[in-house]
């Protein structure tokens, strides 16, 4: 019996992603979910860009100490410029969709706009040369009618300004996610420290022009948030996304764009009361479909 177990394991594991991809994927799916909900809390004490900015800092420190006891080297030039500018790139985009939330879009819309990532890496990477088998295109194709589903009874039209926001930045994450894939970056922790330097002066540069200040008394909860954020949301979740960019194809990485407008709508639903229609399940079932597609088509 235990031969037989261990026969029907052996065919079933070339078929599996690796432990660390399956382990990054749950990581960016259930952190990045919960991450519109926290910056909601957080943006009623503290303004979008200094917020991403501050989050971006703390998880810097963290990484500087790492690296600072592990004695690790130091970067080429060439590799040390590809990283701050791939990540200037990347958290700008995060930091306009953290305006868009601030400019009135609900946690589960502007998750919901990021679903965009998907779409808009496989274009950028069909300049490249990149092709997606069939199964791919298909997780795509239905990926993205489950968050037009989803999307059926709300809509950003409500509020026109911060849906284009959301959008240029979800453009944005996209084309640094396939930069960050065919330029050459340090690799693990020095290259996630050097790309969140990157964002976080890109950001503050930001934050300085637009004039924002920190409310006069941030509440605990606004500056637990911002914690959570910065250590968990930015450092834990960031550093699993980019292994995957390095790892797998670009639709897999991005997968997690089909999954967090679920677990979004979800947390909005419980702890913001945001609506949860018939065609949001309807929605959730046609996105997993979409996102299990996707993973097949990256096995072949």
């Amino acid at each position: 019996m235990t031969a037989v177990r261990s026969a029907f394991a052996s065919s079933l594991a070339p078929h599996l992603p690796p432990l660390p991809v399956m382990a990054s994927l749950a990581a960016v799916y259930l952190i990045w979910g919960s991450h519109y909900l926290a910056t909601a809390v957080v943006l009623e004490s503290y303004p979008p860009f200094m917020l991403t900015s501050a989050r971006l800092l703390v998880a810097i420190l963290i990484l500087l100490i790492s690296l600072k006891l592990r004695g690790a080297g130091l970067p080429s030039a060439p590799q040390a410029v590809c990283a701050l500018s791939t990540g200037a790139l990347m958290f700008t985009g995060a930091g306009a969709v953290t305006l868009g939330q601030d400019l009135g879009v609900a946690s589960g819309l502007a998750s919901l706009a990021v679903g965009a990532v998907p779409v808009w890496a496989t274009v950028i990477s069909l300049v490249f040369g990149y092709r997606p088998c069939a199964t791919e295109g298909a997780g795509l194709i239905v990926g993205i009618g489950g968050l037009i589903l989803l999307n059926l009874k709300g809509g950003l039209q409500g509020q026109p300004m911060g849906a284009a926001v959301v959008l240029a930045g979800s453009l944005m994450w996209a084309l640094g996610s396939v930069m960050s894939n065919r330029l050459a970056l340090p690799r693990g922790t020095a290259g996630v420290t050097l790309q969140m330097t990157g964002g976080f002066v890109a950001l503050a540069l930001i934050s300085l022009a637009r004039g924002e200040r920190v409310a006069v008394d941030p509440s605990p909860l606004a500056t637990l948030g911002l914690l959570y954020l910065a250590v968990v949301s930015t450092l834990v979740a960031f550093s699993a996304y980019m292994y995957l960019v390095r790892t797998v194809r670009p639709s897999l990485a991005t997968s997690y764009a089909y999954v967090n407008p679920v677990i979004a709508v979800i947390l909005g639903a419980a702890l913001l009361a945001e609506a949860v229609t018939l065609s949001s399940i309807l929605a959730t079932t046609v996105i997993v479909t979409g996102v299990v597609l996707v993973m097949l088509g990256k096995g072949r």
